[in-house]
Formats: structure tokens, sequence, C-alpha cells
């Protein structure tokens, strides 16, 4: 297809003796292709004096698909002066064809910019590489063998995204890899690589009798007042780390390494991204994107009434920077979590943004249409004389050109759409960067209320003067809220409590701000669940959950729950400074998010107490089986691979029946077979017994210590064989011996719940071996006459050591929790059924003829009942189950989940119940 086949539209020519001037050149030329070249020069005197200047070489056909490739081959070749000379005659060459390709449709605009981009890429490359090669040739650089010296140019800003516009300079920064050179050479290759930087912007910037390739711009390197135009890697990072900047990071956003050592770049990058993504939701970057857009205004004084004439497209209200500011905000925000967000380019920001749901979709496409609607026009302004400039001409005549290189005859239509445009932009962004006061003033406050609220400004969440800015912007509607929910005195209380003892508040107030619906959820948690207050005031981080888009989700599962898991881990032991303990760090925030939403999804009905207990035994089994593996792999860094067949974790008690609740610890033991190998082999070996011992204790301080962001669980690990008194692993073949010869009955009852849970690179058929010699057991032993008997002792002994805490203790006590799950692992041991839950059990001994199917109805029954009033109090408090301390809030969720019209009832029904169970398993004990 030719150039003139593909033609869509024609820029008016204003000038029309300068426009048949141009089109004379070309008498051969096909006539849309002749007009288009007429329309161009008639309204730009710029292109105009390109067409006259590449007559010979337009009039030869060339492609604009891979015309910077063409006008640059060989390049690699020159000196630095014929480069130089080379640069500015491709330079002209694709401005003019990339203009023609822009103002006939021919490209959109992402190809417009891309070329350009390529270009400039490509110049830099070349002018960096032909300049350390003269200080190589000088023997001004020492020796190394990384590529290009090791020096590299990040593209910034436009360039990153290669989105470069028409008469861009090029925002560079210069940096160079110190470990490509021995310690005694870095002085010397850093002087070298200075010189070779400013000569390479000097070739790219100078204005000679051949023009100038682009204005190169280096002042976005660390502090550019004070440092060369290239540092060392190290140098920069630690200035990142140390003084980095909000702006910087949105600098970052699009960053690219374009030109020299790429692979050096990459690597730069890479130990960069926790600067510039946050493993937070960073909403506070909101005020300090909104900060630097009014100092942009006034600086350039920008503000003020709305007019096209003079207006600047790219700084002024409404214009391309506030599209950018609004799309890169975001994206710094969310993109830590994220990395789909992390798109270079604004279109693509935008559209992931949208997937995504922080935009909406609508929204998304409307400001894309707008910003290649300004990008257009910014390039026709550029177009005209070749200035770099973002500022629409104030005259009318100005204006009627950059009409006319639009193809709009009509400059008061061009005008009118553009200022709709502007000012639709501004409508868009502002509410976000600028949210409004709240209209409504602050509820009617009690003495005690206002009490309360005094005392908030000595708390340290309040501390800083802009977190006093924000939360005054959000204090109204929270206060609204609580003074409508059912009991806002309590409200209040709570959260009260939920703030004295949050460390910092700027992040989360502006997490409310910019996400009012958290208000109510956090409203309604300081209202009725003090304990998931509590836990939200120790992990605030948690709310960046409920806005990462699957928050309301199906279930994932255990197995999707895990392989996310090893996917986070894997990322934060990899990530720069990353390793085992950030691994750790990486799995207890993932965990918590997971957590708090199981927490919340109970508390506001979405699940119920059963729902609930499987997906907190979901997330734990989870936790153990993607913590398992990587536990092993750095215990065997330093003592060898786990000798013979590896080693499992196996769950028992409520994890291994999958019924936990929301302050459940872990009943663990760890198996592993030696298979005959007596010890490890590594940089310091251990023999099997103590390597698995250790490799033990190891996976425990991976679940249980507390780190900078908390702990997972607490682990117990008295149910291994002989309890306390044995070795914190058991050898299978010891664990074999011991639960057929040794164990004692409850250990056998224990075992019906049994379940492995994690195989750190074990043997895939030891589990398999667990599992059966599990069955094993209980058929061989599950038919012993004492079974019962002991069961009766049991009883007896546990309900004398503890007795209930108080009316609702659903769980301790004759005719409870624990009552019941004792008799239907008793049923389980009897039958030599492979069910570990407790219902699943009590059916497994109605299958098997030791209870009558009325007999489990009624314990299933009780159980349900008292597992629902038993869970919501645990997701309540962690104390004690008492009407006064969890306040009316928390009663009314006890009644909800438990069908019962009042708290007397509910005690009384428990009694009840309790009674009844207690007779029933009682007449089947001997």
């Amino acid at each position: 297809m030719t150039m003139a086949s593909r033609i869509t539209r024609i820029p008016i020519p204003v000038d029309t003796t300068r426009a048949q001037d141009a089109a004379a050149l070309f008498p051969d030329a096909d006539p849309p292709l002749r007009d288009l070249i007429a329309g161009a020069a008639g309204s730009s005197p710029y292109l105009a004096g390109l067409i006259r200047s590449e007559a010979d070489w337009l009039a030869a056909g060339p492609r604009p698909e891979g015309i910077v490739a063409a006008e640059t081959e060989g390049f690699e070749d020159l000196d630095p002066d014929a480069l130089g000379v080379g640069l500015r005659r491709a330079k002209r060459r694709v401005a003019l064809l990339v203009a023609l390709a822009d103002l006939g449709g021919i490209w959109p605009l992402e190809d417009v910019t891309g070329a350009l981009s390529d270009l400039a890429d490509r110049a830099v490359d070349l002018a960096l590489r032909a300049h350390v090669a003269t200080e190589r040739r000088r023997g001004k650089l020492p020796a190394t063998e990384a590529d290009a010296g090791g020096i590299f140019a990040l593209a910034m800003g436009k360039g990153g995204a290669r989105e470069l516009n028409y008469s861009s300079d090029i925002d560079l920064i210069v940096l160079f890899d110190e470990t490509a050179y021995a310690e005694a050479d870095q002085m010397e290759a850093r002087a070298a690589l200075i010189r070779a930087t400013r000569r390479m912007a000097a070739t790219l910037s100078d204005v000679t009798e051949h023009g100038y390739v682009f204005r190169s711009d280096l002042r976005l390197r660390p502090d550019a007042s004070v440092t060369p135009v290239c540092i060392s890697t190290a140098a920069a990072l630690a200035y990142y780390e140390a003084e980095g900047r909000t702006w910087e990071r949105a600098a970052f956003i699009k960053a690219r390494a374009a030109a020299g050592d790429i692979a050096a770049g990459q690597r730069f990058l890479r130990e960069l991204r926790p600067f510039v993504w946050r493993k937070h939701l960073d909403f506070a970057a909101i005020q300090d994107a909104h900060d630097m857009r009014l100092r942009i205004r006034d600086h350039k004084g920008l503000g003020g009434k709305l007019e096209v004439a003079g207006h600047n497209l790219k700084l002024g209200r409404g214009g391309i920077r506030e599209i950018e500011f609004f799309t890169q905000t975001r994206q710094l925000i969310a993109g830590g979590r994220d990395r789909d967000l992390r798109q270079r380019d604004t279109v693509g920001g935008l559209r992931a943004l949208a997937a995504k749901g922080w935009v909406p979709p609508e929204v998304a496409e409307e400001l894309i249409d707008h910003y290649r609607q300004h990008r257009d026009i910014e390039h026709r302004i550029q177009m005209v004389n070749d200035a770099q400039t973002h500022s629409l001409p104030k005259d009318d005549q100005g204006l009627r050109i950059i009409a006319a290189l639009c193809a709009q005859p009509d400059p008061q239509a061009f005008r009118d759409g553009l200022r709709d445009r502007l000012a639709r932009v501004h409508e868009l962004t502002e509410e976000f960067f600028a949210p409004s006061e709240p209209a409504a003033p602050a509820p009617e406050l009690s003495d005690e209320a206002r009490a309360i609220i005094d005392r908030w400004q000595g708390y340290a969440a309040l501390r800083s003067d802009r977190a006093q800015q924000i939360f005054r912007r959000i204090e109204a509607p929270l206060l609204d809220r609580m003074a409508r929910s059912g009991h806002p005195t309590e409200a209040l209380s709570r959260f009260d409590s939920f703030l004295s003892v949050l460390p910092a508040g700027v992040q989360l107030f502006s997490l409310f701000e910019a996400n009012p619906q958290l208000i109510d959820l956090i409203v309604d948690i300081c209202g009725t669940a003090p304990g998931l207050a509590t836990y939200l005031a120790r992990h605030p981080a948690v709310l960046d959950a409920v806005l990462g888009g699957s928050f309301f989700s199906a279930w994932p599962g255990e197995g999707a729950l895990r392989d996310e898991l090893s996917r986070v881990l894997a990322r934060a032991a990899d990530a720069p400074g990353g390793g085992y303990e950030r691994a750790l760090d990486a799995a207890r925030r993932w965990a918590h998010e997971w957590e708090f939403r199981i927490g919340v999804h109970h508390l506001r009905g979405l699940i119920d107490a059963d729902e609930a207990a499987v997906q907190y035994a979901d997330l734990a089994g989870a936790c153990v089986a993607a913590l398992f593996p990587v536990t092993v792999q750095d215990f065997s860094r330093r003592h060898g691979p786990p000798p013979g067949r590896g080693a499992v974790v196996v769950g028992m008690g409520s994890l291994g029946a999958r019924a936990l609740n929301a302050g459940s610890d872990l009943d663990l033991i760890v198996i592993y077979d030696a298979d005959g190998v007596e010890a490890s082999d590594g940089p310091r070996p251990l023999s099997s017994r103590p390597y698995y011992a250790r490799l033990t204790q190891a996976m425990i301080t991976a679940l249980t210590a507390p780190t900078a962001e908390g702990r997972l669980y607490e682990v117990d690990m008295r149910l291994r064989p002989s309890g306390r008194q044995g070795p914190v692993a058991t050898s299978v073949q010891s664990f074999e011996s011991y639960q057929l010869s040794e164990a004692w009955t409850w250990e056998h009852l224990a075992l019906t719940r049994a379940r492995v849970v994690a195989q750190g690179g074990a043997d895939p058929g030891l589990a398999d071996q667990v599992e059966t010699l599990r069955m094993q057991v209980l058929r061989e032993c599950g038919g012993a006459e004492r079974v019962m008997g002991d069961l009766a002792d049991m009883r007896r002994r546990l309900f004398a050591a503890k007795a209930p805490t108080g009316d609702f203790d659903a769980k301790r006590g004759e005719g409870r929790l624990q009552d019941i799950d004792l008799f239907a692992q008793s049923c389980a041991l009897r039958a030599g059924d492979p069910a570990r839950a407790t219902l699943a059990q009590l059916r497994a001994g109605r299958r098997a003829g030791l209870i009558d199917a009325d007999t489990a109805e009624a314990l299933s029954s009780g159980w349900r009942r008292l597992w629902r009033l038993h869970a919501s109090g645990r997701l309540l408090t962690d104390a004690p189950l008492a009407a006064a301390t969890i306040g009316k809030g928390g009663q009314e969720f006890l009644l909800r989940e438990t069908g019962a019209e009042t708290l007397e009832a509910l005690a009384g029904d428990m009694a009840t119940r309790a009674a009844a169970i207690a007779a029933l398993i009682e007449g089947r004990l001997p």
C-alpha cells in the first residue's frame, strides 16, 4: 500500500503561495500526497523548509515504517564529528516523514510518538558509544568487559514511555555501573564517563549549520545542582533510598533503559522498584501530586479563567499534565501491589487502571480520547516553527493556523471544541486531586463524645500537620456515620481505642478520604467487633486488600492460596535486598490481609461461621504449605538438602479438621524419613535426627516469630509422640511403632483429625505413607474395648480441669464443643473411618451403627449452634465472651449469627442443649 493511498485527511494551507511552491517540487507525486505536502508547507514554515531541503529524498518515496533504522544504518562506524552530521540529517528526514504521516492521518498517535522516541534512543546510544570509544582510544577509560563501558542512559518522562512530542527535548538520567571496574579504577572511569556524557549531550543538542538532533536535559538526575552529569548506580540508589521524593517516584514510572549498557540499566531499575512501587496502597501520593500541580500552576502563572488563546496545553488547566498526573498518581497508589498497573505510557496506564477497577472504564476511555486530541494539537503547535512550546497562539491568525493543520476549516469551532475538552478534563481530574470539603457540619456531640474527640490531637496518628489537615476533611463524615450507627457512643469509644494505638495517620486518613466506603467499614468494625478493630489498628495496611479488586470475589480455596503465597514469597526473596527474612515479612502481610477479609465477610454476613471455619483453615494450610519449602530451602543452604526422603508437616486438631476460628493456634507435628541416610551433605552437615529437629524449629520460627509485620500463628506441638518429652520431629518408623504399640487412646483420637498440610521437597510418597499409616492405626486400634472407657475417663479429667468461663463459653464443659468433638473422634476411631471433621465423623458413626440417626442429628445440630456462637465470639474478642465487654453491637452480631431473640434466650438455649447433649454422650459411655 502506497503512502498516498493511506491518507485520510489533508491539512488546510493558510499560505497558498508557499503551498503551491512546495507542491511544484513534486510534479510526479500522486495527487493526495501532493495535496498533503502542500497543506503541510502552507501552514508550517518549518515543514516547508524541510520539504525544500529534502525534496529529492522525499520524491524517492521513503516509507514511514522503519524510517529510523533506514536513516541511521551504518552510523555505528562513524567518528563523533561525522556522527553529528549524520544524525542531524536523519533528524530532518524522520521529522518530515513523521509529520506527513501524522498530518495525513496515516499513523495514529502511538506510531508518531514511537518513531520520534526510537530516533531519540538510537541517537543517544550512538553518541554515547562514540564518545566512550574516544575515551577508550585516548587511554582514559580503564579496561572493562561491560557493554559501552558500563554506562547507560535512562529515558525519562515522555521518552521513557515512548511518547515524545514533535519538538520534544529528551530527559535523560545517565549512570554507570561502578562494579564493571576494579575498585582502584572507579574514579578514573567516573571522570572519563562524565566527559563522554557531556560530549554526548553536545553532539545531540548543539545547533550547527546542519541543525540539531535533540535538546537534551540531564537535570532529572539525583540532586542535579551538586552532582556531575553521570554518577554511579550505587550513589543513585543511596540518594533515592534516603531522599527520594514523590515527584521522582512518579518520574520513574516511565523510566526505561534506552541506550548504552541496557542490561545494567535494567538491573538498576529492578533495584529501584521498592522506591517507586510501595508495598502498601499509597494514597498519600494524591496530596503530593495535587501540591505539585498547584506549584506548577503558580510558578507558570497558569491559574485563572480558562481561555483557549495562549493556553498552555501541557501544564494549564485541563491539559495533558492533568491527565498524566491523574494516571500516574493512581499507578503509584496501587502499582506496588499490582504489577499490571506498571505501564509506562498514559493510554496503557489508563486502560490497566480501568481493567482493575481503579477508574471507571467510561472515564478512562474519555480521558484517552482527550489525551490523544491534546497531543495531536500539541504536535501541530510545535510543527509550525519547530519550537519547544506547548502554548496555543494568542492571536486569531495563529489559532487559525493550528486549526488548519488539524484540517478544521472553522477556527471558532476549533476553539469551542478545545475549550470544552479542556473544561471536561479539568472536571474529570480535579475532584480526585482536590476533594471538596464536607458540605454537612459535624453532628451534635454529647459532652462525653466531645471529651473523647478532644484527646485525639495528642495521639501519634495526628502528630503531623499533614495528618491533621487530611483528618479535618474526613472528621465530619466519620462522626456523621457514627451518629447514624446503632450505638454511636460505643462506636466512637472503640474508634478512639483504634486511633490511640495507630502509629501514623497520613496514609490511612488519605485512604479514607479517597475511598469514603471505608469509613462505613471502620465504623461498622468499631461499633461491632472490638477484636477486629484492635487487629486493624495493629495492621492498618490490611485495608489495602479491601480496595484491591478481589476483596469480594469468590473464595479461591487452599490450593490457589498456596500457589499465590508461593509467588509472593518468590518475588520477595528475589527482589533487591530480599531474602528469607523479607519473604517472612511478605507472608505476614499477605496472610493478615486474607485473615482480615475473612473477618469482615463474617462480620457483614457475607459468609457464615461454617464457611469462615473452612476459610481460616484454608489460609493456615496455605501458609504452612508455602512457607515450609522456603524454610527447607533456606536451611539447606547451610546444612545441605534434607537427608533421605524429606519431611512432611501434619496438621492436627482444628487445622486437620479444617475448622479454625479467628483466634486459633495451629497443632502441628513433623514426620520425616531419613531412609538410612546418616547425615546431610552441606557446608555444615548434621546427623539426620538433629537435622530434622532443627529444621522443625526453623519452621516453627517461620510461623511464630514476630517481625516488623507481626506474627502469623501460635504453634502447639504437644500432639507429637510423647508430647513435650518427645523429639519435635519424628521419623516415620518411630511414629508407626509408637502409634501401634505405645500411644494412649487420646493420641489415637487426635490422629483421627491428622492431615498432611505441607511437604518441603519431600518424596511425594511420604505423605501417602503417613496417611496409609494413619488409617492402619485407626483400624487396628479403634476396636479396642478400652476406647470408650478411656474416653469417659478423659471427659472427667478434662471437665474437672477446664470449667466453662461463663454462660457463653461454647467450647468448654459437658455437652459443649470439646465434648462433641471428642465423641465424634471416638466414632471415627471405632469405625476406622478417614473422616476428620466433627460432623463427618458423626455421620461415620451413624453409618457404622455406633449411634442412631436421631443421636447423630442431635449432636450435629448442637455442634452447629455452639460453633456459630464460638466462632462469632472469637471474632469479637479473644477474652472470655461476656455481654458487658462486647457491647451492644457485638451482642446484635451474636444474636444474628445464632438466631436467638435475646441474650437471655441464647444462654438458656445453650444450657438446655448442653445438658441434653451431655446426657446423650454419657448414655453411650461405660
